[in-house]
């Protein structure tokens, strides 16, 4: 089994596609069609683009605050890849690849990020719920998405992710402690990035690994190689499955870094090296993944070229779409919480609404 195999208590790491691109783990790399390939590594050069100009876009002042995500395109596309159709996906303010890949549009990201209240109203179908920036919250939203689904025979996993900081909030042990109780279909992914905003993973927990936390729970923990989209995929999917098969939660820890700040708000050369940047920068999982799929006749130069050029219009038009939405409704900030307004807030609502009514701003 794999989670006794890569056992985080013995400091073992999973790794399937290295630095260099190179397989080292023959006898667990996965089985993938080539359109499954094309289809993860595409999402993720858009995702990678969009990310990018999320950012720009932001600094010019056309974007409200931003939480970028370069770095983590293994960690999410790996783990969203694994996920079956009917599965949920609860993500925390840094999923975008993941939300991407599960169907969230990229208009409806960007009009999130853009202050549009619209930004979560998801299609039809797509399983994902909105982003969660409380950390912690969303991990006891997937397991109360979990325990429905067991309570509910409804053969769906809830499947979330939390940054490294975030496994010291008490919402983190609650929601994992109640996932492990009741044995519910719950897979959360830690995406160990180095940095809980300002503060560095070693000063955030004294705990040697992020995944040994499971021990506490009672469940299996493993710790990849965030930057390896195949050992993500592998383990999330065995995760999966062990969740789906009525055997409860795990905790799979992804071991990535966060290549710019943690949000537009950060800074982050007060507080880490460039020279550490630089490290982690040779680990990028684009890297790898790209050499990859070149490798096996997936993907040529002339390919990424013409793609890069294709995605960077496609994100140009999307974000003139959604800045021409002009500024969004303030009276939207009441309405999307709860299926109906409360009391309380129909009277909030309306109080604001008199006050906007008689020129008040």
């Amino acid at each position: 089994m794999l989670f006794s195999k890569y056992d985080p208590l013995k400091k073992k790491q999973l790794q399937i596609l290295n630095e260099k691109g190179e397989i080292v783990n023959k006898e667990l790399e996965p089985k993938l069609d080539k359109e499954t390939l094309v289809k993860m590594y595409k999402q993720a050069v858009l995702g990678r683009v969009a990310d990018i100009k999320a950012l720009q876009y932001q600094r010019q002042g056309r974007m409200l605050t931003y939480a970028p995500n370069r770095g983590h395109e293994a960690a999410q596309i790996g783990t969203a890849a694994a996920m079956a159709e009917q599965d949920w996906y609860i993500p925390g303010f840094r999923d975008f690849y993941a939300m991407l890949y599960r169907g969230v549009t990229l208009e409806q990201i960007y009009l999130y990020w853009y202050g549009n209240e619209w930004g979560s109203h998801f299609d039809e179908g797509v399983r994902v719920t909105p982003v969660n920036v409380i950390i912690g919250s969303q991990i006891n939203h997937a397991s109360g998405i979990a325990y429905a689904s067991k309570l509910m025979k409804k053969n769906e996993v809830a499947v979330t992710a939390i940054g490294d900081g975030g496994t010291s909030h008490g919402e983190f042990y609650e929601g994992m402690n109640f996932a492990g109780v009741f044995n519910l279909p719950l897979v959360t992914l830690v995406q160990n990035n180095q940095y809980a905003i300002s503060t560095p993973r070693a000063k955030a927990t004294k705990a040697e690994t992020l995944a040994q936390k499971a021990v506490a729970f009672g469940i299996p923990g493993i710790q990849v190689d965030g930057n390896d989209i195949l050992a993500v995929y592998v383990a999330m999917k065995e995760a999966m499955e062990h969740a789906r098969s009525g055997k409860g939660p795990v905790l799979v820890e992804a071991v990535t870094y966060r290549l710019g700040p943690h949000t537009t708000s950060d800074d982050p050369t007060l507080y880490r090296e460039d020279s550490e940047v630089e490290i982690w920068e040779k680990k990028d999982p684009m890297i790898r993944f790209k050499k990859y799929m070149i490798d096996k006749g997936y993907w040529t130069e002339e390919e990424q070229k013409a793609y890069e050029e294709e995605s960077d219009n496609y994100v140009g038009e999307v974000f003139r779409k959604v800045e021409a939405t002009g500024e969004a409704e303030l009276l939207d900030v009441f309405k999307y919480t709860y299926e109906e307004m409360t009391p309380q807030l129909i009277e909030q609502y309306e109080t604001h609404k008199k006050f906007l009514e008689k020129g008040g701003k």
